[in-house]
């Protein structure tokens, strides 16, 4: 009797001889089923590797900000990585959030005025004005609202939003937590300084190397400079003196890199504080431009004022008062400028422990200034003719009182 085979098996060994075997070897019966155990033990073994195999957990849903951000390109009409070294700043940045009903989602970032949110292009958020601000979106959501995923959209309407400021807010601790930790020591994270802070202290260390080499060459004139409150003949002397001289251009020039240094500062505010950050997003080698291009422009309306002075001068047939009331003005903010590192040095310091009250007294500072420059020169030409007739009085006012008002609307009240 011959051994039964499947049919797909006869189809395949057709042509193979089949030898016969006789029923009463049981040892064939037996290779089989040790054949037939061994086979399954394999396959065993085959699904416990397959299974204890390494397989990756999938990727976890992403919470809260995060540090890439989006910009549109209309050519491909699609939305790309920003990358700050590679794409021009843009006025709008965007970034996929998951807000998840039920949970809250706190940011915090600091905005200039006219600052606006958006959330799938729904206005949301608008600044009121320059200010560090703390919202949780998931409150701003529009009712009803069942996806969780969500399109944030940063933007302002005249210059680059401050995209880098924005951040995840801490989640505030309960008062349990608090009391139980009270007596544990926690290590506490450390501030990192902004980048812009070495290139502020090297343009103060320039600055400070700049008036010590000048003082050392120049000692009578530099003397002569800084003595604001000295007698009437010491001050009529300098009156009378040429204006445009090499340490008075020197001078100019560190002035306004002085003044330049301080502007941006106050505008851009340089620090990583939790109150108020960098309003800016911009490199180092950024911020060294910016420093020199105020500086350029400080030292360019310093230097053409003279113009304005003798155009306004020929007006008004007060020619003869120009170049007093020009080198007056000069020496005046030579003075006050020499105050100005100084300033700069304490809002370097100061500006993490008091953001707030570091700011106004910069401000202050600069209004000061200009103020007390102003005062200076109506009491030099008060000196020598009366402010109190009508004419001299309106001369004043249009070359010193307006463009006061003009500095102090775009250096201080913008700030």
């Amino acid at each position: 009797m011959l051994p039964c085979w499947p049919s797909r098996c006869c189809s395949v060994y057709s042509s193979v001889p089949i030898v016969a075997v006789a029923p009463s070897s049981g040892w064939l019966r037996k290779a089989c089923r040790r054949l037939v155990g061994f086979v399954g033990l394999l396959l065993a073994l085959g699904h416990a590797v397959a299974a204890a195999e390494y397989r990756p957990l999938p990727p976890a849903a992403p919470t809260g900000l995060g540090s890439d951000w989006l910009i549109y390109t209309p050519a491909s009409n699609k939305l790309v990585l920003y990358l700050p070294g590679y794409h021009a700043p843009a006025r709008a940045y965007y970034q996929w959030v998951n807000i998840r009903p039920g949970q809250p989602f706190r940011i915090t970032f600091t905005a200039r005025q006219q600052l606006t949110l958006f959330l799938d292009n729904q206005l949301v958020f608008r600044a009121p004005n320059t200010a560090n601000y703390t919202l949780d979106l998931a409150t701003l959501l529009p009712p009803g609202s069942k996806n969780t995923t969500h399109l944030l959209c940063v933007w302002h309407p005249e210059q680059s939003p401050n995209y880098a400021s924005f951040a995840n807010a801490a989640a505030p601790e309960s008062k349990v937590g608090r009391t139980q930790g009270a007596g544990r020591w926690r290590p506490q994270p450390r501030l990192a300084g902004h980048e812009g802070e070495n290139i502020f202290l090297c343009f103060l260390l320039l600055i400070g190397l700049l008036y010590g080499a000048i003082r050392t060459i120049y000692r009578p004139g530099f003397a002569r400079i800084y003595e604001l409150w000295s007698n009437a003949a010491s001050e009529q002397n300098f009156l009378s003196r040429p204006t445009i001289t090499w340490l008075n251009l020197l001078l100019v020039l560190i002035f306004s890199l002085s003044l330049g240094l301080l502007i941006v500062a106050i505008h851009t505010n340089v620090q990583s504080l939790v109150i108020l950050r960098r309003l800016f997003a911009i490199s180092e080698s950024g911020l060294v431009l910016r420093v020199l291009t105020y500086a350029v422009l400080v030292a360019g309306f310093v230097l053409a004022k003279v113009v304005y002075l003798s155009l306004m001068g020929y007006i008004f047939n007060v020619s003869s008062l120009v170049l007093v009331q020009y080198r007056e003005f000069v020496r005046s903010l030579l003075f006050m400028g020499l105050f100005l590192p100084i300033v700069m040095l304490l809002y370097l310091v100061l500006n993490q422990t008091w953001p707030e009250g570091v700011l106004l007294v910069s401000n202050g500072v600069v209004s000061l200034m200009l103020l007390a420059t102003v005062f200076r020169v109506a009491r030099t030409l008060h000196r020598r003719t009366s402010l109190l007739n009508l004419h001299l009085f309106s001369y004043l006012c249009t070359t010193e009182i307006i463009p006061l008002t003009v500095l102090l609307k775009l250096l201080v009240i913008t700030s």
